[in-house]
């Protein structure tokens, strides 16, 4: 796509452009190979010991493991971590076949490119696989429920975004959802409704059902063990991560939280130093959030929306990257930063960031939450220059008025 599209006005001329898909997946499997030895290896430097298998508590302090040869073994310990993860939710009107109705692993392995790719749900998962496929070239559909896209996010922000991907050919069916999707052939044929009742078929070589996740909670014991769940499954934990039983701890999707990795691998550090004897904290007002897209949307603390419900007075202050002299020199000027400021305090309470390597970027303002900063000390700080990051700078200066590039 930006073969195709983008490098002409840089004036590399780039002639007979062709995606080889699968030289491309033989990549990306190397590569998720590659980090998987990455653990392996780490395991057996900290002399972990790694058995593979389905396990199930039996007591507190024993855990029955079979093996993928169907033979058992039972592992004795003083404290037991439950850290299961997730698995995609289903939806009963349009149940995985496993071959056209997919799930975000089926569309990270599929064998063709879709001439026509229907995506359900507008959240992070969806509109990830939805931006890659679309952009080897797919004819992409998001259905989504909601009257929005991403609506964790900040309203502005989701706004921007469902601008950007349609800008790019996404197209978006709003305040909709599917009442029933089946196989004919190489086809999937889905049956819409809108909001106010209008009905619809929709028709793609793939759908892809994105419509969140749920903890993976099941067969492990902890029902019998009289381990406490909340209705959607998610193991309840007190401040230190102990579920009812004592000496059984739980992290990442399996308790309450944003499904995401880095928050698991967070609270999994924490976990382990408290079980040592020793301190472990994590901020859950200072946990990132990206939806990897391009541009990417990255965002911390709270929106403009959840201010106003709390009743908390703000200052805000953005900045688009059309006025930025790297994002314009890259040819990536779509989007903008948006910090949200304490009134009395200035105190930054939410920094959203939709634009390119928002990702990365973001990490500056989880850094100055941490710490309770305030945003003047985001505009009071030397930023390089030519750099995507003075974006957030001008942003903390626009909170007091005080932007200088615009």
């Amino acid at each position: 796509e930006h073969a195709k599209h983008k490098l002409g006005q840089h004036g590399v001329i780039a002639a007979d452009i062709k995606l080889d898909l699968t030289t491309m997946m033989k990549r990306k499997d190397k590569v998720v190979e590659g980090n998987n030895s990455g653990i392996a290896f780490l395991f057996k430097k900290n002399k972990v010991t790694w058995v593979q298998g389905f396990g199930k508590l039996t007591s507190a302090t024993t855990v029955e493991v079979k093996s993928a040869d169907g033979t058992t073994q039972t592992l004795t310990t003083k404290n037991v971590i439950l850290a299961t993860g997730s698995v995609p939710a289903q939806l009963p009107t349009a149940p995985y076949d496993g071959k056209r109705i997919i799930d975000s692993t089926g569309a990270l392995s599929l064998p063709e490119v879709p001439k026509t790719l229907l995506v359900l749900g507008g959240g992070a998962i969806g509109l990830e696989m939805g931006s890659v496929w679309s952009r080897l070239g797919s004819k992409v559909t998001v259905v989504e429920f909601m009257d929005r896209i991403v609506p964790f996010s900040d309203k502005q922000m989701g706004t921007q975004l469902l601008r950007s991907l349609t800008k790019q050919g996404l197209e978006f069916k709003l305040s909709t959802k599917v009442t029933g999707a089946k196989t004919e052939g190489k086809k999937v044929i889905a049956e819409v409704e809108t909001a106010d009742g209008k009905k619809e078929k929709l028709e793609a070589d793939y759908m892809l059902v994105s419509i969140g996740r749920k903890p993976y909670s099941e067969g492990l014991g902890l029902k019998e063990l009289g381990i406490a769940q909340d209705k959607q499954g998610r193991v309840d934990i007190d401040g230190h991560f102990q579920t009812s039983v004592k000496g059984v701890y739980a992290i990442g999707d399996l308790v309450k939280g944003p499904m995401l990795a880095h928050k698991a691998e967070d609270e999994g550090m924490a976990c382990a130093e408290i079980i040592a004897g020793k301190a472990g904290h994590v901020n859950y007002d200072a946990i990132p959030n990206v939806v990897y897209t391009w541009p990417e949307l990255a965002t911390v603390g709270l929106s403009e929306e959840e201010l106003q419900a709390k009743g908390i007075a703000y200052n805000a202050g953005s900045f688009p990257f059309l006025a930025n002299g790297r994002a314009k020199a890259m040819a990536e000027a779509d989007g903008l930063v948006k910090i949200l400021a304490d009134a009395k305090t200035d105190r930054v309470l939410g920094v959203h960031i939709l634009g390119p390597r928002a990702s990365d970027m973001i990490a500056e303002a989880v850094m100055v939450m941490e710490f309770h900063g305030a945003a003047e000390d985001i505009a009071l700080s030397c930023h390089p220059h030519p750099t995507l990051t003075e974006a957030v700078r001008e942003a903390a200066l626009a909170v007091a008025k005080r932007a200088i590039h615009i």
